[in-house]
């Protein structure tokens, strides 16, 4: 089976649950979602900045968010079955490498306390969820700075604590899918690794994209660490398209789809650090950017890739956006200053209708 453009609208009516929902992806997800007409319930924790995209979509008014913290087990059994979802997207994180070495141990309860309280919360409750997706990180890996990208049967784990949260979560992820969710009464359940995003509404501190835009905006010079890093950027639609063509296969043929899937760009798109920062400056139309030598580099590897040949062969799913088109996109998702949040939804609306047109097209 290999999905296709129209499978998404196997979302229409459906009710899902986005865990993260006020977060970065979490929020393209759930106003997606939206857009394909489902009954969209979020919970996550209150949006950090009145500029995230949660807030200028509008996202409060259209779908039903909940407040809560995913390290309280008794708050996702509760929204589950008040819910009963048919689908659950697992994304709330703490999601920054840098804030994991401020605070290991928020890191490693959110992330790894945080996921099990998921799955428990889909165990107990086998017959409520059909599907879930468990959105984890291309820094799963035990990243030994190869140049060729990481399969999903490659080890896991990680020098810092965001790395070795997310592979840590992978460990759990695949033992309770062996151990509780393969027969055909239980929830479906496969796990997601993508590679860096860029995209509107991110404003998270020490993350290359929002950094430079904000240096944009101040007209000042962008500062960079660690210039020759290599990354494999991606726009947040090529992922999330991704994570719902899978959620839709996952729903189908458990036995198939089930497990860990890498979703990430061509290897064209994978490049440094300071290649993405002069992208920017050009398709912004001015600015500069100087190398911090100040900076602690120690923290952040050198190289990351990812083998995507899985979800190309198996599922059907393959990235499409060039590196100048999906800094196209996100430059235009931040120039929203005189938009309403109507205005922002509609907008983000328009994009998905264009990556979708050009995904048909090609």
């Amino acid at each position: 089976m290999v999905m296709n453009d129209h499978s998404l609208q196997v979302y229409s009516g459906k009710r899902v649950l986005i865990t993260g929902d006020t977060g970065f992806k979490g929020s393209w997800l759930a106003l997606w979602l939206t857009k394909l007409g489902a009954d969209v319930t979020g919970l996550g924790l209150p949006p950090v900045t009145c500029n995230d995209n949660f807030i200028v979509t509008g996202l409060e008014s259209r779908i039903h968010h909940i407040d809560g913290d995913i390290r309280n087990p008794d708050i996702i059994i509760r929204v589950i079955q008040e819910t009963q979802p048919d689908f659950v997207f697992h994304l709330a994180a703490q999601a920054l490498v840098l804030n994991s070495y401020q605070d290991p141990h928020y890191t490693f309860t959110t992330n790894i306390l945080g996921t099990l309280n998921v799955l428990e919360a889909l165990r107990k409750n086998p017959l409520l969820v059909k599907t879930a997706v468990m959105v984890t990180s291309d820094k799963c890996y035990e990243n030994r700075e190869w140049v060729h990208g990481y399969r999903e049967s490659d080890p896991l784990g990680g020098k810092d604590p965001y790395s070795a949260s997310k592979g840590a979560s992978e460990i759990v992820i695949s033992s309770y899918i062996r151990s509780f969710f393969s027969d055909t009464d239980t929830t479906a359940v496969a796990s997601v690794r993508a590679g860096n995003v860029i995209g509107g509404g991110d404003w998270s501190k020490d993350r290359i994209m929002p950094d430079v835009i904000r240096a944009l905006m101040k007209k000042q010079p962008v500062h960079i660490r660690n210039p020759a890093a290599i990354r494999p950027w991606q726009h947040v639609l090529e992922p999330l398209y991704g994570y719902l063509l899978l959620g839709d296969a996952l729903s189908k043929d458990r036995k198939k789809f089930s497990g860990a899937w890498n979703f990430g760009p061509h290897p064209c798109n994978a490049v440094s650090v300071e290649t993405l920062v002069k992208e920017i400056i050009r398709l912004w139309g001015s600015g500069s950017y100087i190398v911090d030598s100040s900076e602690n580099i120690s923290a952040e590897s050198s190289i990351l890739m990812l083998d995507i040949a899985k979800a190309v062969q198996v599922l059907g799913w393959s990235p499409h956006l060039t590196l100048p088109e999906s800094v196209r996109f996100t430059l235009d998702e931040y120039r929203i200053n005189e938009l309403s949040h109507e205005e922002v939804f509609h907008q983000r609306c328009r994009h998905i209708d264009e990556y979708m047109r050009m995904r048909s097209n090609a």
